[in-house]
């Protein structure tokens, strides 16, 4: 998980760039370079990866004197590299992203609808003197931009670098790359060109197929590979998948409250069954609230179920950098958006649970995705995603909705019968959906709770009006979080969309907490 960043201009100092630029390293310990060019400076932080030898190192540059930094994984990139080789390009490297300047000049900007990538850069094009920056179409990989005093635009894969740089700082929209002073969109995948009619059980054989595809593309890394295994339907089915594609045992890790952890028995439970070398890492109350600060700055969002739920997750990443060799991290994000959460039980109408999973999977920069990134990242990690491979997300977006409604009493019913048989115990793949913050244990966010409820008094409300330009505090944790956001990004709100919350006009979600403990349907989810 490398850092990146860029600026078109040279009025603000090599000096001055390289230290906003510190506050990344985290993401690429392993080594620092930056390139000045004619109209600006690129720099880059290397978690090496792929191509792990100096030659793999950025900025890559061409002949020409074009130049370019990424934070991407390209899948599939060693069939196309020897593509590239059969028509004359020479590489040094056994990095993927040395393959973009070549890609470049042969596609120009049609390349990035072709990549089966998750990615974000900022390339130079000397011939036209000119600067492009791209972004995956998910959003996987972090980018954000701003502004300098002097109008010239800045690139930098965490906020953190932008500060005191911008007055403003916004997220780089996925599915859309920057030239020559516009935001183009090359792919929204939100969009259903048709609507997949296929019968059941076609479906589940073609989410079964591509979700196997996209676990055995992100197996391939030149470091050790973990997984992030939470007992729960996502994470387990794709630590079983790989178990099954590498036929020997993998490093599974998992995470839970020292007092009520609900996850570990389920997470244990799959990992006795898919054979792994399972690790546990229990967290207590005085952890929690010792890395709240620490946390927030580094995810740089105030919304409430993102930190809840990036608590476990960040803790257990750090204990794993601690302890470990592991380098690469598979997660089971993204599953929610495509299948639904508890509270998309209730969506009126088959178009209306397709409009929300349309708005999550465009937001999902901002929540789940900015969540992994973050929590593995800031420990020196890289992430990889399954679920959100571009395949198997525009295939799942474009099933009949009527189909992943939930009209089987069962939340994602499709997912779970496309993976009957020996991939799972019974009880793991047909166990409720439980909140990821919940299941690390019950007392996590109570103890948030209760520490926002020490901190404020009555007045809480009028401290909360100096916040009302943008997502307003609703509740003492909602304040607490956004004062802490406001101490190290202040004014820079408008980086989230606002808290996430369940569809509130929806009978039955007209709630004040995110989480899917205060649902009627919740059940035995947490148990």
């Amino acid at each position: 998980m490398c850092s990146i960043m860029g600026y078109t201009a040279r009025d603000i100092s090599l000096e001055q760039l390289q230290k906003a630029f510190a506050a990344t390293k985290n993401r690429g310990p392993d080594d620092s370079r930056s390139l000045e060019l004619s109209s600006g400076t690129l720099l880059f932080h290397r978690l090496a990866i792929m191509g792990v030898h100096p030659e793999g190192m950025q900025p890559f540059t061409a002949a020409d004197g074009s130049a370019v930094v990424c934070n991407g994984e390209l899948y599939g990139f060693r069939k196309l590299k020897k593509e590239m080789e059969a028509r004359g390009y020479v590489f040094a490297s056994g990095s993927d992203c040395e393959l973009l300047l070549p890609l470049w000049r042969e596609h120009g900007a049609a390349m990035f609808a072709e990549l089966d990538a998750e990615f974000a850069l900022v390339l130079y094009d000397a011939p036209t003197d000119s600067f492009i920056a791209a972004r995956d179409p998910i959003g996987i990989r972090p980018l954000y931009y701003g502004y300098s005093a002097s109008g010239h635009i800045l690139f930098a894969s965490e906020p953190k670098s932008l500060l005191g740089l911008t007055a403003r700082i916004m997220p780089f929209p996925p599915g859309h790359y920057y030239k020559d002073g516009r935001f183009i969109c090359y792919r929204d995948m939100t969009e259903v060109e048709q609507v997949c009619d296929d019968d059941l059980e076609t479906i589940c054989a073609n989410i079964h197929e591509k979700l196997i595809l996209g676990v055995e593309k992100r197996l391939d890394a030149d470091v050790p590979v973990g997984f992030l295994l939470s007992g729960g339907l996502d994470s387990s089915l794709v630590c079983a998948i790989a178990a099954k594609l590498l036929g020997r045992p993998i490093e599974t890790y998992a995470v839970g409250m020292s007092t009520d952890a609900i996850d570990l028995k389920y997470a244990r439970q799959v990992a006795d069954y898919i054979g792994s070398n399972h690790h546990e890492i229990y967290i207590t109350e005085k952890d929690v609230l010792d890395t709240l600060d620490e946390l927030i700055y580094t995810l740089g969002t105030y919304d409430i179920t993102t930190i809840r739920a990036s608590m476990g997750m960040y803790l257990v990443c750090k204990a794993i950098h601690e302890q470990s060799g592991i380098r690469v991290l598979l997660t089971g994000e993204i599953s929610d958006e495509l299948f639904g959460y508890k509270y998309t039980d209730f969506a009126p109408s088959p178009e209306a649970f397709q409009r929300e999973a349309e708005k999550r999977i465009r937001e999902i920069h901002m929540y789940d995705v900015l969540r992994a990134d973050r929590s593995i990242s800031a420990n020196s990690l890289e992430a990889r995603v399954p679920f959100g491979d571009l395949e198997f997300v525009q295939y799942v977006m474009s099933i009949d909705p009527a189909k992943k409604v939930n009209v089987y009493n069962k939340g994602k019913y499709l997912l779970r019968r496309a993976f009957e048989g020996d991939y799972l115990p019974p009880s793991i793949l047909q166990r409720e959906k439980a909140a990821f913050s919940d299941a690390v244990g019950h007392s996590l966010v109570d103890d948030l709770k209760a520490y926002a409820e020490r901190s404020y008094g009555d007045d809480w409300p009028v401290i909360a009006r100096k916040y009302s330009y943008h997502a307003k505090p609703f509740t003492k944790e909602s304040l607490l979080y956004r004062e802490i956001f406001e101490k190290y990004y202040p004014g820079q709100a408008e980086m989230v969309v606002d808290f996430w919350m369940p569809n509130r006009e929806w009978e039955g979600c007209n709630v004040d907490d995110p989480s899917a403990r205060v649902l009627s349907n919740y059940g035995a989810s947490g148990e």
